[in-house]
């Protein structure tokens, strides 16, 4: 078997609805393993901590230590090292709270990486899609006009037919939830694209 052959994609074998979504939670998942491979070590630290600190294990610890702490403190006969209004624990706290936060945020920022590279991903394979689709209308029509189909649409077949640009796109609904929200189009901004 040759490699071209092997790295083919199996849903292209797919006899069932069944089997191209198989084929699919298998694409994406080979997709996640990648990534996960590719997290750095602070990456995983990070999101070991935050999982951890996301964790009813984590409020019951808490919840065990500040109550040991402040009973300590209270009770009487038992020697006090953080008295009322526990300073030490108070700063202890707030270290821990630096830290964590620095730990949420790493996290976040690689979940986030993950989520721009799919939606990276997403993009490609809507505009992929939709030139395919734009071709097989500009053929449809050749095979229509080859054969004498009349076309009714005529006109709303030639707009469908027109490559769709991402940065017009873009600027079509920026404009339209503009308008919708009773703000004027930005018209300075396609003067600028037109030049």
């Amino acid at each position: 078997m040759s490699a071209s052959s092997h790295d083919r994609p199996s849903y292209r074998k797919a006899r069932t609805v069944a089997d191209v979504t198989r084929e699919n939670v298998r694409a994406m998942r080979g997709l996640e393993n990648l990534a996960v491979a590719r997290r750095t070590t602070a990456d995983r630290i990070a999101e070991f901590v935050a999982q951890f600190c996301g964790s009813i294990t984590f409020v019951w610890i808490h919840a065990g230590l500040f109550a040991a702490w402040v009973l300590w403190n209270v009770l009487p006969g038992l020697p006090r090292f953080d008295p009322y209004p526990f300073t030490f624990l108070t700063l202890c706290v707030s270290l821990e709270a630096i830290f964590l936060s620095a730990f949420i945020l790493i996290s976040q920022n690689y979940d986030m990486r993950v989520s721009e590279r799919r939606s990276e991903l997403d993009l490609q394979i809507n505009l992929l899609a939709e030139q395919e689709n734009t071709k097989m209308l500009q053929m449809l029509e050749r095979i229509a006009r080859k054969v004498g189909v009349e076309e009714d649409d005529e006109l709303e077949l030639r707009v469908l037919e027109q490559a769709t640009r991402p940065e017009t796109l873009a600027r079509q609904i920026d404009d339209a939830l503009r308008q919708q929200s009773g703000q004027p189009p930005a018209r300075h901004a396609r003067h600028k694209e037109e030049k």
